[in-house]
């Protein structure tokens, strides 16, 4: 699997997450996002700019519980809750959250 972003194919895995994550960008957030059937809204970005903070800090994809309470923290409430995250990303917040942030699949998702 890949995708195309400006004529060059970044490829993925089976899932759909990027092999290399340096080849990462917002244009490639782009497309994942509209293979995953979202649109990227402003409180997208600000979730998909926490988890690439996060990862760059920790070396981990934040497991969901992680996501939300760290996600309140840093983006507050109206954001950093369940209803929220998985109104935003209904297959779930930290599973395709990290896909678009080009992020490896966090650790428990199955």
């Amino acid at each position: 699997m890949s995708y195309q972003v400006n004529g060059a194919a970044i490829e993925a895995d089976e899932d759909g997450y990027i092999v290399n994550l340096d080849e990462w960008s917002k244009e490639l957030a782009e497309e994942i996002a509209k293979a995953e059937g979202l649109e990227m809204t402003d409180d997208h970005w600000k979730v998909i700019d926490f988890l690439r903070n996060y990862y760059d800090e920790f070396q981990i994809a934040p497991a969901i519980r992680v996501l939300v309470k760290n996600a309140k923290k840093k983006l507050g409430p109206d954001i950093g809750n369940n209803k929220t995250l998985e109104a935003m990303f209904p297959d779930g917040a930290a599973k395709q959250g990290c896909k678009i942030a080009g992020l490896p699949k966090p650790t428990g998702c199955v």
